[in-house]
Parts: C-alpha cells; structure tokens; sequence
C-alpha cells in the first residue's frame, strides 16, 4: 500500500528537500556519495531512447532526440537532464530545491555541447509546473523520486498532465521489498556506504504494481516493466529479468 504523508495535497516533502540538498557539493562528483546516480546514465538514458524513437537509424544517431521536449521531474542538479540535452532534446528541469536548481543552471555551462542546448529550469513542484504546462512534452523523466515525494498519486496524476497525448512517461525506482530494504539501505547506504546514509525511507518505496494501478487511472497503457540491479561495490548497473529490487517503468499516455 502506498503511503503518503498525511494525505498531503502537495507532493513536496520538506524534509526530502532538505536531504538532497545537503548533497550539493558532491553532487556532480561521479566517484563521490551519488555516483551511482552518474553511472545509472548509462542504463536510463538508453532506455528513455529506446522508448521514444522507433527507427534504428535515428536511434544510432548522434541527436537521436532532437524536437522531443522532455520533463526531467526531480532533476536535482541536471545529472539526466543534460545527457538528454546531449542527445537533442529540449529539456525542461524541475525540482523543488533551489539549491539544486542554482547548481543545475551553472552546470549546465560547463560541459560545451550542453551549453550550446541548455536544459531550461525551474524550481517547482510538479503541481505548480503542471498548471502553465498542460500536454506540453513528448516524455517525462521521473527517475528516482517517486519515493521522495509527499504524495505518489498526485505526482503521477500531475506528470501526466504535462504530457502530450500519446507521450510518454518514464519511472524508475526502488520496489518495496524487504530484500531492497536490507541491500539497499542496510548494506548499501550502512555498510558499503556507497549511497547517502538516510536518503531513502523503505515505508516511501512504491511498488511497480501500484504505480501501474495509478498510471492506469489517469488513462496511461503500461509498456513494460523491467527489473534491474545496482552493485554498490563497483558503481555498476545491470538490467535483470525480476523486479525485486530496482524497477523502470514506461508507460504511454492514451488521451
């Protein structure tokens, strides 16, 4: 069952921002305290591809998703939003950290070919954005917030409305398994220490069953579900056929 903070009728979580942006200063050190963060890239960002584009070709391509406006909901500090924005796509950023925000806006000057397409961002919660940006994008990216929001539902029924009919949404996250909660949290962020201590809440983790149910009730079609896996020893990432720990979810918006 999912669980929202009392109900609450924002999707904002004080606290969770708080969190997040005391990560700030490492934020974009790929060998620091988010680094798997940095190498998931290499897993989400193909697939976030993979569902947009049908032909090989443009696949294959150095741009393959220029025109495509994206969402990036919880951008944080533009860790996907500017591998997406290297790939030709027209990015928005949103986050409720300002923190985060100012540090994305900067970042994005860093790196030449981001800067010659920077992502544009706003701090906001999804709530607010969604008012001015009704069926404005082609996809949404929601990798690893849905367990830091205040309320799941709300979340997914506002991502939704930012969507254009037929695009498409993307989620990824950890499932609420006690096996996720004893690697994840006690031997991953306890013991090897290899994701921020504290930074997740097992009673915040959303199953994969639970998101569908919400998706499918704000008329989204489910297209796949696939399991992956995080080694915090190594930094690495791996696409596994169950879903126990890791999840990524794409779904299609029908109307």
């Amino acid at each position: 069952m999912i669980t929202n903070s009392n109900d609450a009728i924002t999707t904002v979580d004080k606290g969770e921002i708080d969190r997040h942006s005391k990560l700030m200063p490492d934020w974009w050190n790929s060998h620091g305290s988010i680094k798997g963060l940095h190498s998931f890239n290499s897993h989400r960002i193909p697939y976030i591809v993979n569902g947009l584009i049908v032909s090989s070709e443009k696949r294959n391509s150095s741009k393959p998703l220029i025109n495509k406006k994206i969402l990036d909901i919880g951008c944080g500090g533009g860790i996907v939003s500017e591998a997406l924005a290297k790939l030709g796509a027209e990015v928005t950023g949103v986050d409720a950290s300002i923190v985060l925000i100012d540090l994305a806006k900067v970042h994005s000057n860093v790196d030449p070919e981001v800067a010659k397409n920077k992502p544009i961002y706003y701090c906001s919660s999804i709530e607010e954005h969604a008012k001015e940006f009704k069926n404005q994008y082609d996809a949404v990216v929601a990798s690893e917030i849905i367990d830091h929001v205040a309320n799941v539902e709300l979340f997914l029924k506002k991502c939704i409305e930012t969507l254009k009919p037929g695009g498409k949404i993307f989620i990824t996250a950890p499932n609420r398994t006690r096996l996720t909660q004893f690697l994840m949290i006690f031997v991953a962020e306890n013991i090897v220490k290899a994701i921020p201590k504290g930074i997740h809440k097992y009673e915040k983790f959303v199953k994969p069953d639970e998101v569908k149910a919400l998706l499918e009730k704000n008329n989204c079609e489910v297209n796949n579900v696939h399991g992956l896996f995080y080694f915090p020893i190594i930094d690495m990432w791996q696409w596994v056929y169950f879903n126990t720990l890791w999840y990524a979810l794409q779904a299609t918006k029908l109307c």
